[in-house]
């Protein structure tokens, strides 16, 4: 069941996007400015490289901009914007081969505006719990990582994932679930 202000976020995407399409910059300043940390955390979890997660972001985005077609109203502009993201990995996978291994870690302080309240001791322990998140993350099937990434960055609904994953609701339900549950079993040995 969607809340009032999930409802008017989701509308108010699809005004910009229709606001972009006639002409208005700002329209497109304002949605990127919505969707960028979570799009890209969502690419950086579900890939674990940073220099690839910030290829597909802009292919993303340019893929936006280039697009001529109109939005349909059944399919939200978050689920079309991450839909996209998600295909640009899925092709590049295929044509390099999916990944080996972690390659760069994801420096949050590039993509989140500064907060000079944090000094010195809770930056590196903000650095050393990204980091145990996204070995834990790295642990995780490609399934259940790719839904947790989604619900987790993405902020989507289950019947959201649902349909841009083109799976069952139940499976994606399980696939949380074993997910959160990997990821509390993997999280709490590390920290031991």
């Amino acid at each position: 069941m969607k809340s009032a202000v999930s409802e008017s976020k989701e509308s108010d995407d699809a005004s910009l996007l229709l606001r972009y399409r006639q002409g208005d910059a700002d329209a497109f300043a304002q949605l990127y400015q919505r969707h960028r940390l979570g799009l890209f955390r969502f690419l950086c979890g579900l890939c674990g490289d940073q220099a690839l997660a910030e290829e597909i972001f802009q292919e993303t985005w340019l893929s936006i901009v280039r697009s001529q077609t109109v939005q349909r109203e059944a399919v939200l502009f978050k689920t079309w914007l991450y839909q996209i993201a998600r295909n640009r990995l899925i092709d590049y996978w295929r044509k390099h081969g999916k990944r080996d291994a972690l390659l760069d870690e994801y420096d949050e302080q590039e993509h989140a505006q500064v907060d000079s309240q944090r000094g010195p001791e809770q930056q590196l322990d903000l650095s050393q719990d990204q980091r145990r998140l996204q070995l834990a993350l790295d642990e995780l099937p490609p399934e259940q990582r790719e839904v947790f990434m989604l619900r987790a960055q993405g902020e989507m609904e289950l019947h959201e994932i649902a349909e841009l994953t083109h799976t069952a609701a139940e499976t994606v339900k399980s696939r949380l679930r074993y997910a959160m549950q990997k990821l509390r079993r993997l999280l709490e040995e590390v920290a031991v």
